[in-house]
């Protein structure tokens, strides 16, 4: 059983997991909206093969559904009683 200071801590690493998620999404949407941009701008018609924001885009989404597995699907509350 917890107590009321480790469900507040249990529940402020939730919040912080899940805002962090938040804002790496958010930039890694503007981020790669301006690398599509400019391969738009300059590389489109020279391609052959796959474009290279999607490289980027590719590593960085692993990474981004890592981050938003620990944020949202992980049982946080195995962890509390883990170090107990």
């Amino acid at each position: 059983m917890e107590t009321t200071q480790q469900r507040d801590e249990r529940l402020w690493r939730i919040a912080k997991a899940r805002a962090g998620f938040k804002s790496h999404l958010i930039i890694y949407l503007v981020i790669n909206m301006g690398l599509w941009a400019v391969w738009f701008l300059t590389d489109r018609d020279m391609s052959e093969g796959i474009p290279w924001p999607a490289w980027p885009a590719l590593g960085w989404g692993i990474a981004l559904a890592y981050q938003y597995f620990n944020a949202f699907r992980k049982d946080t509350y195995d962890d509390t009683l883990k170090r107990i």
